[in-house]
């Protein structure tokens, strides 16, 4: 018999809820399940995909999937639904997000292109896209709304414990952040080739300014990720220092 009193079981889902509340009283909500152990995204099945997710589709130029491998683009395929529902919204109405996890709850009025560009991200970075999926990690502890300084911390943070893992591993880590700059260049052109994927679609621009928001942190990142950026940072670490 199992012991009521041992420790209780993990759950096999991560979810995060997504509820945009518009000043009409109109609500729009979308719930993201990924897999507890790699964090992958668990799409809700359908039959058939548009014409814009296919992988060939304004194909990124870093992508390196095989289109008789996968037909379809996975981080398009995981924005269908949340494209075709703010098809018809502008990118600067004001909206009520409430964002749910299972540990809290975040909530802000805001204009809906930032509610969506945190979504989006979150879909694109578990999706199975090879590049996005580099920032997989971060969604174990998403944090909606994050401001820049907030995601050069976790940035880092995420590439260091990534660079102890290749260690462990036997492989050679990047302690010096060198292929950082060169990862976040790699997403910038995701983004903009997304960008284009999404230019192609009748609608109104939402979407679009998501992605561009979305690229505007990294381009921040690209350029703020410095040595003056580190010296900064490493004030916060001197009680880890013997002679701070």
């Amino acid at each position: 018999m199992p012991d009521p009193t041992g420790p209780a079981k993990k759950p096999d889902t991560v979810t995060f809820r997504y509820r945009f509340k518009f000043p009409n009283g109109e609500e729009k909500s979308f719930t993201v399940r990924l897999d507890a152990g790699t964090l992958s995204l668990i799409p809700p099945v359908k039959t058939s995909y548009p014409e814009w997710t296919k992988l060939s589709y304004h194909q990124c130029p870093n992508c390196p999937l095989k289109e008789n491998e996968h037909p379809y683009c996975p981080a398009a395929v995981s924005l269908v639904d949340l494209v075709e529902a703010m098809s018809k919204v502008i990118s600067h109405e004001e909206v009520d997000v409430t964002i749910e996890s299972q540990a809290r709850r975040y909530e802000k009025h805001t204009s809906i292109q930032q509610g969506v560009s945190s979504l989006t991200g979150l879909y694109m970075a578990t999706s199975g896209c090879p590049v996005m999926g580099q920032l997989r990690p971060m969604v174990r502890h998403h944090l909606p709304f994050a401001t820049l300084a907030e995601t050069e911390y976790r940035v880092l943070s995420m590439y260091l414990l990534a660079q102890y893992f290749v260690a462990k591993r036997g492989g050679t880590p990047d302690w010096a952040l060198t292929h950082l700059r060169e990862m976040y260049e790699d997403i910038r052109k995701v983004n903009r080739a997304f960008s284009e994927r999404l230019s192609a679609i009748p609608a109104e621009d939402a979407n679009l300014n998501a992605i561009v928001i979305l690229d505007t942190f990294a381009d921040s990142i690209t350029f703020s990720i410095d040595e003056q950026l580190l010296d900064e940072l490493e004030l916060l670490f001197l009680p880890y220092m013997k002679n701070p």
